[in-house]
């Protein structure tokens, strides 16, 4: 908001007020212009029926309202169907036009294990820039689209048979591509916002047992790994000769630099921006994926392999965050 107003040169509140009494009172009226598919409310009653994880991986172009008046126009009220996650406006960052969309969806959801699946009907919003994610992909064609026989295909109830017989470990994600993995570590700061945006001041300290980090505690320690290690490390490949790059135990850090007295919301702003340098300088890498460099536990790696492990990284702390948020 602080960003989006100013542009227009309008008054938030007054827009706000406009933006409301449209999607209250106007937009609930606009359904006679959709249709539902019955094969697509049956296949999602299927799928709750056998413990599937859902999702509505809409682009976040509406505010929450009104893709919950969409969903009662599709015949699956948001009421009446457990839905995970439903993307908005509100919650997220990133359009489905760019594979980091799907990856903060991920982050949303913790992470969860286990194989993934995005399936739609746009080859070019829905399902391109998931693949490049690292998504197992079903695309519900059209039949008056041009055929793409490299692409899983077909109607709902082919999906439904193939989730059948497929084997989930061929569907799982696969964050090993240096965009997937650009992505991915695109994506942690904003899931990690808008995780952590409606956590009370005194649960930032709340510690689920002791051993257990608190939320303050996982956001310094992603601040200082990414501007102590992250971030270097980077910098020394970028710079050719092979570095060396020693081991650092960062765990002991929450402790011996008392990480709990600490703004976890500031640690976390400050994460966003050393991540951003991080980001701007893989960026440039372009033809540098495979940069070498000496790791004192991993041994010979490259920077495409070190980079996977700061996504690794970040995903293991980003399943930390839900995990606190939901206790």
């Amino acid at each position: 908001n602080s960003h989006f107003f100013p542009q227009l040169g309008i008054n938030q509140e007054a827009l706000t007020g406009k933006i409301d009494h449209f999607y209250d009172e106007i937009f609930p009226s606009l359904g006679y212009v959709a249709a539902q598919r019955p094969e697509a409310i049956r296949f999602v009653k299927w799928a709750f029926e056998n413990d599937f994880l859902l999702g509505i991986a809409t682009n976040p172009y509406f505010p929450i309202k009104a893709v919950k008046h969409r969903m009662i126009w599709a015949g699956l009220p948001a009421e009446e169907y457990p839905f995970a996650l439903i993307s908005s406006y509100e919650t997220f960052h990133f359009t489905k036009e760019t594979p980091a969309y799907f990856l903060e969806f991920l982050a949303q959801l913790g992470y969860p294990e286990g194989p993934v699946v995005m399936v739609g009907n746009d080859l070019n919003v829905d399902l391109l820039p998931a693949q490049k994610a690292g998504l197992a992909i079903f695309w519900i064609r059209d039949q008056k689209e041009p055929d793409h026989p490299e692409i899983l295909q077909g109607s709902f109830q082919d999906l439904q048979d193939w989730l059948v017989k497929v084997d989930p470990n061929a569907i799982l994600p696969q964050f090993t591509s240096a965009e997937s993995i650009l992505n991915l570590l695109a994506s942690t700061p904003a899931a990690l916002g808008t995780l952590t945006r409606k956590v009370k001041t005194k649960d930032w300290r709340r510690k689920p047992a002791e051993d257990v980090w608190c939320l303050t505690e996982v956001m310094c320690h992603l601040r200082d790994v990414e501007e102590e290690i992250n971030l270097p490390r980077v910098k020394m490949i970028l710079g050719g000769g092979n570095p060396f790059l020693p081991g650092v135990n960062s765990d002991e850090w929450v402790e011996n630099r008392s990480y709990i007295q600490e703004d976890g919301l500031a640690a976390l702003q400050s994460f966003l921006e050393t991540r951003n340098q991080t980001l701007r300088l893989l960026g440039e890498a372009n033809m540098s994926w495979d940069l070498p460099a000496r790791h004192a536990i991993f041994g010979p790696t490259t920077l495409l392999e070190l980079s996977g492990i700061m996504g690794g990284h970040d995903r293991a702390h980003v399943q930390q965050t839900w995990k606190l948020i939901q206790e």
